[in-house]
């Protein structure tokens, strides 16, 4: 595992939409599950590409096993709704009683982020779970969490909750889960960006946005795509086609080299992620970023 987040139970990766935040935390959960750690990734009410990537059948909102020591979840608001409203009152039958009545659903509209609440109360659920001899059912969870700002409003759930909802049960859990959302002992954040102008700056925004309004420690930052220079300079004499594209590739790395140091100014550790050329990208893509990620060759 990257070595900032070896003590983390919970690892969530974000980052604006398109840079391959769900790549980075399949590779995470991979690196995790090698590392002989019993390790849930979750997908958070999107299109599964977890399995995809890792070439299995799609899982649901059943928690599946996919390999040794590695299972995946999509979590979805009704199914989350139905599994955390039994995680609290314990009977199958009170749980229909209420929350399959029609006036009550009508009035959980109106409760403020609802489905935030249950989505992160299921995720959070299964991070103290533990099993008959007491250990953890899973030593990590990975969450692929949303992109930028509905990531923000997603881990702001549990303190909108504590402003909003009256001193009880419902306040009671929402302090539980800020309180471990904000621990840095448990709680580690993944930046992913793009190295490129407009993504590492929307990944400096949303690190002051976790850092400062939600609270929450970013432990490492992953830029994904980074090109490496190969030439020291233009190769006088190639042909105009290859002339092209070693001057595009040469600009591209320069790029990728000033995102860098843009990034490091946040003060914390920077790993690249190189830029793939394959004609498929799969489980092979992502055993080589698990891979590099870790650090080995």
């Amino acid at each position: 595992m990257i070595q900032e987040l070896v003590d983390q139970r919970l690892v969530i990766v974000t980052g604006k939409g398109g840079v391959g935040k769900t790549t980075i935390a399949t590779a995470l959960a991979l690196q995790s599950a090698r590392d002989g750690k019993r390790t849930l990734i979750c997908e958070v009410n999107t299109k599964e590409r977890v399995t995809h990537l890792l070439g299995k059948p799609e899982v649901g909102a059943e928690l599946t096993s996919l390999d040794e020591n590695l299972w995946a979840v999509n979590v979805r608001p009704q199914e989350a709704l139905r599994e955390y409203a039994l995680m609290i009152l314990k009977f199958e039958s009170i749980y229909s009683a209420v929350f399959e009545n029609r006036l009550v659903r009508y009035f959980l509209r109106f409760i403020p982020s609802l489905q935030e609440l249950v989505m992160l109360g299921k995720i959070l659920y299964h991070l103290k779970e533990k099993k008959s001899d007491g250990s953890w059912r899973f030593d990590r969870i990975v969450v692929d969490a949303p992109a930028t700002g509905h990531a923000i409003t997603f881990l702001s759930v549990p303190q909108v909750l504590l402003d909003t909802v009256p001193p009880g049960p419902l306040a009671n859990e929402a302090k539980w889960m800020r309180d471990m959302l904000t621990d840095p002992k448990t709680t580690g954040v993944v930046l992913v960006s793009l190295p490129e102008e407009l993504p590492v700056n929307e990944t400096i925004e949303l690190h002051e946005a976790l850092t400062k309004r939600v609270q929450m420690t970013v432990s490492v930052v992953v830029i994904n795509g980074f090109i490496t220079p190969r030439f020291d300079e233009p190769t006088p004499g190639l042909p105009p086609g290859l002339a092209t594209l070693a001057h595009e590739h040469t600009a591209r790395a320069a790029l990728s080299e000033t995102s860098r140091q843009k990034l490091a100014t946040l003060g914390l550790p920077v790993r690249l992620v190189q830029k793939l050329f394959l004609p498929e990208f799969g489980r092979a893509a992502i055993e080589s970023i698990a891979t590099s990620l870790e650090g080995r060759k």
